[in-house]
């Protein structure tokens, strides 16, 4: 029996494409060092606003803190770029080579006319992502993740980007539910389902924690080798974000946000951990953090005495030590909370890299749940 066990768990093995990630500098962190990051915000602000009633808009979240970033293939024969692996948003997008803006000048751009399987739809298309915008069209090619090949997959190419200089990706590949995607689009991973790529309609992350390299995204089954104890298994709230029911956020004993319960999305598209203004404040004074610019600063030594923060998640507690919750920049340190979720209802969570890279994060697509342990 013993051998029949091994023998299935190295049959599954077999069965799941494991893709290496690397941690790259947000943008954010980039604009930090440079002393850009407040006058780039006030610059960018404006591009929210911008609509065009004859384009598909699909709006996106704030994009300066997309860290992960792995590499995939598009056309025939394959041109590579490195994109944001994103479970939150549903969509694929890449520079075209026929972009005109700045930033297209810095990335690996699609050229079209190289690939003997594109199929152009005519489509425009725009997609918002806080403070920066793309425009362009829709196309379709043969897009390979690894050794999984998605065939005739729709993806957006930008003719236009206004605030990507210097991002550390070319574009995004998005895992959230096809009912976020741009309208008609069938999002990469739903199409690698249809088409038999493999056997479970599952991926999982591990974001490593110390080093650039060591970080993978997998896809089909889960590698047990890259968590400790047993997942626990959380369903999803509303099946658009990777959305789960949050019961609240303590420390100290003390709950200090989602009182009465909340919703948190799990985003491995941010590094961050965001949440409503009002309540963000609330913990920052309790780390005595103070507000400079766009960000909040905190006493260094304040990882030796500060507690976890704790979210309790399906009555589990997830705590976040504050190593993990304060991140030194040049020679002073920084809060990762951030405000802005409070136009959301109810109160609603984002928990980014910094969450993830604490548990080992499983997205079941077919029970449509989350499951979590901690990360190795």
């Amino acid at each position: 029996m013993k051998w029949l066990v091994l023998l299935g768990l190295v049959a599954l093995s077999e069965c799941i494409v494991i893709l290496p990630l690397r941690k790259m500098k947000t943008l954010r962190e980039t604009l930090r060092e440079k002393n850009l990051l407040n006058n780039f915000l006030e610059e960018r602000a404006y591009r929210l606003s911008k609509r065009d009633s004859k384009i598909t808009i699909h709006p996106l979240k704030n994009y300066l803190d997309m860290a992960y970033v792995g590499n995939i293939t598009i056309g025939t024969p394959p041109q590579e770029f490195r994109v944001v692996f994103d479970t939150g948003s549903a969509d694929l997008w890449v520079p075209s080579i026929s972009c005109v803006s700045p930033a297209c000048y810095t990335h690996k751009t699609f050229n079209l006319h190289n690939s003997s399987s594109f199929g152009q739809t005519h489509q425009p298309i725009s997609i918002s992502y806080g403070p920066g915008i793309i425009q362009g069209f829709l196309g379709s090619d043969t897009v390979r993740i690894g050794n999984l090949v998605s065939l005739k997959q729709s993806f957006g190419l930008s003719q236009e980007e206004y605030g990507f200089d210097g991002a550390p990706f070319d574009g995004v590949l998005g895992l959230a539910y096809p009912s976020i995607s741009i309208k008609g689009i069938i999002p990469i991973f739903d199409n690698l389902w249809s088409q038999g790529a493999f056997s479970e309609p599952v991926f999982a992350f591990y974001l490593n924690t110390c080093k650039p390299e060591g970080s993978v995204v997998m896809f089909g089954g889960v590698d047990h080798r890259y968590y400790k104890g047993e997942l626990n298994w959380i369903p999803v709230s509303q099946t658009r974000y990777w959305q789960i029911s949050m019961n609240r956020i303590s420390m100290n004993g003390n709950v200090t946000a989602c009182s009465r319960g909340c919703q948190a999305l799990l985003d491995t598209g941010t590094s961050m951990i965001h949440g409503p203004t009002r309540l963000i404040t609330n913990i920052h004074k309790l780390m005595n953090a103070r507000h400079q610019g766009s960000e909040y600063v905190v006493s260094c030594d304040a990882v030796k005495t500060l507690p976890p923060v704790i979210f309790n998640i399906n009555g589990i507690d997830y705590p976040l030590p504050p190593q993990a919750y304060i991140t030194k920049a040049q020679n002073f340190c920084l809060s990762i909370f951030h405000g802005g979720t409070e136009t959301s209802s109810p109160e609603t969570w984002i928990l980014g890299g910094v969450f993830l890279r604490q548990y080992f994060s499983v997205f079941d697509r077919r029970n449509d749940r989350i499951g979590l342990a901690p990360a190795v």
